[in-house]
């Protein structure tokens, strides 16, 4: 059950002098004219529903007249900041439409809504409490993954972009059962690869609702990938298999769709073409990777006793001393992140004679 894979709610751990200067100098540290806490002074509020009139768990909120001229003002800066180089010129052409507050979950994030008036076209971006395993998060997937992550950061605040998809929850329900035979193999591979990743980024709790789906329309097909959308569970838990999407309630239709339209050697391809992908990201990331694991090996990320469970589980999956001997959630990281490049090495030189 999952209620038992995630043992407790997750604290927020603070951004060290380290990590600061790291965020720094790749251009991700900024001083924002308004932060998390002045959102929460909102004086009212108004559930959001969906076209269904199921309850969001978000809602609406609003602030007196006073309060929202200089909120709107900040909110329009914060997306000149995130999208471009902060130059105010266009901020007259920008509307605040919504102020979202989501009641559910750790990091109970705001969604803000930003439309251009002159042609309508609008964008979402998201402040939350700064959380150094959520910036772990960020960072990792931007290296490790196929895609770029855009965000900001300082001591208290964290501005991450809109990512674009149908929630995995969604997409289950109401697109899976209409996909072809060829579509729900396709998103049977993705999700196999999907599952690789996670593990070995050490990336947790990806539920339907951690993720999305994204089509894509490529000549006379769809292609369909996956990607993380919640990043609070970075190299946090003790569980291995909290790490592994496979073993959570809510993607059983999709763990299904591997069982029946992939048999046991094309999951193991698709697990080995991941892992040589993940090795080749490793080693073009270079230094940056290199920095940010190193700052990560030094930090406390977890409970001593999550750190204990997670090192012993791996290393019986493994085998590899260099999990059993992780003295922090970064150590282990690291080993991870060692334990595929060897193999993808020793793949690489066999295939060469």
């Amino acid at each position: 059950m999952t209620e038992k894979l995630i043992s407790k709610k997750k604290p927020f751990y603070p951004i060290s002098t380290e990590l600061n200067g790291f965020l720094k100098s790749y251009d991700r540290w900024i001083n924002t004219p308004i932060f998390y806490e002045d959102l929460l002074r909102f004086s009212g509020s108004v559930a959001v529903y969906d076209k269904h009139d199921n309850d969001t768990l978000w809602v609406r909120v609003y602030y007196t007249d006073s309060e929202r001229r200089e909120i709107d003002y900040n909110l329009k800066k914060i997306y000149t900041l995130l999208h471009s180089d902060g130059n105010e010129s266009g901020i007259q052409y920008l509307n605040v439409d919504a102020i979202d507050y989501c009641t559910f979950g750790n990091s109970k994030p705001f969604r803000i809504k930003i439309r251009n008036v002159l042609n309508d076209n609008f964008t979402y971006y998201y402040l939350k409490r700064t959380d150094a395993s959520r910036v772990y998060g960020l960072e990792l997937e931007h290296m490790l993954s196929p895609y770029n992550l855009n965000f900001l950061v300082n001591q208290s605040t964290l501005i991450e972009e809109h990512i674009a998809g149908i929630p995995g929850d969604h997409f289950i329900k109401e697109f899976l059962p209409q996909c072809t035979d060829a579509e729900k193999a396709q998103i049977a591979k993705e999700y196999v690869k999907f599952n690789e990743r996670s593990m070995i980024r050490l990336l947790g709790d990806m539920r339907a609702y951690n993720y999305v789906v994204v089509p894509t329309h490529d000549f006379d097909q769809v292609v369909y990938k996956i990607r993380p959308i919640d990043f609070d569970q970075q190299s946090f838990e003790g569980k291995f298999s909290v790490y592994r999407p496979q073993f959570f309630k809510e993607n059983k239709a999709l763990m299904d769709l591997v069982r029946t339209k992939l048999n046991h050697n094309s999951i193991n391809q698709y697990k080995i073409e991941e892992r040589s992908i993940v090795a080749r990201r490793i080693i073009s990331s270079g230094s940056r990777l290199q920095s940010l694991v190193r700052i990560m090996q030094s930090e406390t990320l977890t409970l001593q006793e999550n750190l204990e469970r997670l090192r012993q589980e791996i290393f019986k999956f493994t085998k590899d001393k260099a999990f059993k001997q992780s003295e922090s959630m970064g150590d282990i990281m690291q080993a991870s992140l060692r334990f595929v490049r060897l193999h993808y090495e020793k793949v690489d030189m066999h295939n060469l004679f």
